[in-house]
């Protein structure tokens, strides 16, 4: 993480440890809370002031999340993080778990107390075998320092935090396929309603934040709700990290406020990789519909720039393409991992996204007829909206947007039988 804005700066060789994370101020909110008992509501308030949204993707507002859980109903209650990460161009949470995982586990200590939960599980996607590990130290650490267990701090406070390895299925991203999957059952959406917040976890109300959410609590916390929301603009409180991948010269996770226009992160990220043009940007991951690259140099990163230009901000997955790449090709790549990680419950989507794939690929390997970009529009209008989950959505997006920017590339297939450029 390039930034300091609201990760915390652990300037260490293993800034992973304990020890390290509380010379940053770790736990100090923690205790705090614990020690004058602050009211929930009171903490509530002020992640709703700071205006922090979901940032895995849906972009919902995190106070309004946590303020759905009646914290006073009998019964278990439960806190789930998902650190499943399985979209194609995201890799900001493994590197909280990696380098930060203290300031997750103190966010999700805090989201326990607030909702009344004793319980919490972090969902880590199961090829994340480093992140996971370093993860369990974490837990270990905490619980030895009197930080997880029972009657925390002396507060009469008890909440305990597990950690469970997902299989590598995208669909486990999905909040209610991922609390099937804890469960022991096969990862499949579950219809909504009812919603986790009344019938989550094991049955029971459950908050489900990603993991860049709840580890931005503590700093939210600690330094007010006002400072976080000012940091970013109208309706995108605070600062993200953005995953910014593909043709650049610096790829990695740079952490900077909501709102900073596209061609100063592009700066940030070095730039165009060999000086060549850049075509166009997948701004929220693979499931958001493709931006031109001209128009994308005039737009902010923040949810409302990025919607009104068509497409996503998701979870800040930032896929940079140059002139060099067939569009085809990717669009081909794209559609063949839906295709493969649907999970079949739906029938638009399961017969749907082979469709896609199929039409997709014989216009790439030359065998296209004109009528086929009229079929794929036709197909991702089907999809779209007629799924349990959002996974048809993810499909559909990227096949329409791409066939709509850059209509003259798959023209050009289907006469030439051959790419573009």
């Amino acid at each position: 993480m390039a930034n300091e804005v609201c990760f915390r700066t652990l300037e260490s060789a293993a800034p992973w440890k304990l020890d390290e994370y509380r010379k940053a101020g770790g736990y100090e909110m923690l205790t705090k809370i614990l020690k004058e008992q602050t009211p929930p509501d009171e903490i509530i308030e002020q992640v709703k002031i700071s205006g922090l949204r979901g940032r895995g993707g849906a972009g919902f507002p995190t106070g309004l999340k946590w303020s759905f859980i009646n914290r006073t109903a009998p019964g278990d209650k439960y806190v789930v993080c998902n650190s499943d990460e399985g979209e194609p161009g995201t890799f900001k949470d493994r590197d909280i778990l990696r380098y930060n995982p203290h300031q997750l586990i103190e966010g999700m200590i805090i989201c326990g107390y607030v909702i009344g939960a004793a319980s919490g599980y972090n969902y880590i996607r199961g090829e994340f075998w480093e992140p996971y590990e370093r993860f369990e130290e974490a837990l270990e650490e905490a619980r030895e320092a009197g930080l997880l267990g029972n009657n925390i701090l002396d507060s009469g406070f008890d909440f305990e935090l597990h950690s469970h390895l997902g299989g590598g299925a995208y669909i486990c991203g999905e909040e209610t396929a991922l609390l099937e999957s804890i469960e022991g059952k096969k990862g499949q959406p579950r219809f909504k309603p009812p919603f986790p917040a009344m019938f989550g976890l094991y049955g029971k109300p459950t908050v489900i934040n990603n993991t860049e959410t709840l580890a931005s609590i503590p700093v939210i916390l600690s330094q007010g709700g006002e400072w976080f929301r000012d940091l970013g603009v109208e309706n995108s409180g605070g600062s993200k990290l953005f995953s910014i991948s593909g043709n650049v010269n610096k790829p990695g996770n740079y952490e900077i406020p909501m709102g900073t226009p596209f061609s100063e992160l592009l700066e940030l990220a070095g730039g165009m990789r060999d000086g060549r043009k850049l075509k166009a940007v997948i701004p929220g991951g693979s499931s958001s519909p493709v931006i031109p690259g001209e128009q994308m140099m005039q737009l902010n990163m923040d949810y409302d720039s990025i919607q009104n230009a068509g497409s996503m901000l998701g979870s800040g997955a930032v896929i940079v393409i140059d002139d060099s790449h067939c569009m085809v090709k990717i669009l081909e790549r794209l559609s063949y991992f839906y295709y493969e990680e649907s999970c079949g419950q739906c029938t638009p989507c399961r017969e749907g996204t082979g469709w896609m794939y199929r039409v997709v690929r014989r216009i790439e390997h030359g065998q296209g007829r004109m009528e086929d970009l009229e079929l794929l529009d036709d197909v991702a209008a089907k999809i779209a909206g007629r799924t349990i989950c959002a996974l048809g959505d993810a499909a559909a997006g990227p096949v329409a947007s791409f066939v709509k920017h850059f209509r003259e590339e798959f023209e050009y297939h289907i006469k030439h039988g051959k790419c573009m450029v």
